[in-house]
């Protein structure tokens, strides 16, 4: 069983101020801001949905691939992916753009201001899922608004069942597009303040998304995760960690888990274990991929 995981990649461009955001901004001319913050570290990481996703799948054995556009400004990347024998046969290289990328400035009180550039994931409708039938799991995760619907209809038109997940993607489409993917999928993962959203847009309830034998998973940080199928629900425990280091990645980590549970048949509770293990790990570490598989996550493979 091979899985295909569609969505970004992106360079994360992290800084840290040592101040605070508040103490340099006018109330009174909050309209009229032209403020600088000046800091004095910054790390750049390997992100993006996609990529962090596949470089948890790999990481654990999974047979999976890839697929998304990165810019003119790739080859770090892909050299990256190579090194730890990712398949980079479905990324295009949009030479026009940059890969897409997110500017993340953090104080001291924890309060983060991000610029994201989209680049070349505004490109991603035009990298096809390839038809020869070796795929039998799809995940549509957040990438470009046409690359996500394209996706999608591909893995319908190729009757394989695929993974819904919106993320911060989901704010580009309208109640009859949220529709459209729910509908289709066989099973829906967002975090508890993503399905609040979703549930505004879209008026569902948890009752009517799992009809028809969906499942549905909703995460909630060190607070654990709920996952829905028919009128039954399990919950799922975070592990604790004890100094948590960056929680950025955690969640692309815990769908890697899922993607793994489907493909080997693993019971829901499995899945679970293993996908909120998998986000813990990544927590212990900076970045979203720097973190590697240690035995607890292997006992639960």
């Amino acid at each position: 069983m091979k899985a295909v995981v569609c969505g970004s990649f992106a360079y994360d461009n992290i800084l840290n101020f040592e101040g605070n955001f508040g103490d340099h901004l006018i109330e009174s001319e909050l309209n009229n801001i032209n403020v600088s913050f000046l800091c004095s570290n910054m790390r750049r990481e390997f992100g993006g949905c996609a990529g962090n996703i596949i470089y948890n799948l790999v990481s654990i054995g999974a047979d999976a691939i890839s697929l998304g556009t990165m810019g003119s400004d790739a080859n770090q990347y892909i050299e990256w992916m190579k090194k730890n024998k990712i398949n980079t046969e479905y990324i295009k290289i949009i030479n026009e753009s940059y890969t897409a990328q997110a500017y993340i400035t953090t104080d001291n009180q924890a309060n983060q201001i991000t610029t994201f550039h989209p680049g070349a994931m505004q490109y991603a409708d035009q990298v096809k899922i390839p038809t020869d039938q070796t795929i039998s799991l799809g995940l549509i995760s957040p990438d470009g608004r046409d690359g996500m619907i394209q996706h999608a209809k591909q893995l319908i038109e190729m009757n394989v069942p695929y993974v819904f997940d919106p993320g911060q993607g989901m704010p580009m489409f309208n109640k009859e597009e949220l529709e459209f993917f729910t509908s289709n999928a066989s099973w829906i993962i967002m975090n508890d303040y993503e399905f609040k959203m979703y549930c505004e847009i879209t008026s569902f309830t948890v009752s009517n998304i799992v009809q028809n034998d969906k499942i549905l998973i909703i995460t909630n940080g060190d607070k654990g995760s709920n996952i829905f199928k028919g009128k039954s629900s399990l919950s799922i425990s975070t592990p604790k960690i004890e100094s948590p280091k960056d929680p950025t990645g955690c969640g692309d980590a815990y769908r890697a888990g899922l993607v793994y549970g489907i493909m080997k048949n693993m019971s829901l509770e499995a899945i679970g274990e293993l996908s909120s293990a998998l986000g813990a790990l990544k927590v212990q570490s900076f970045g979203t991929q720097n973190h590697t598989i240690n035995n607890d996550i292997k006992k639960l493979l």
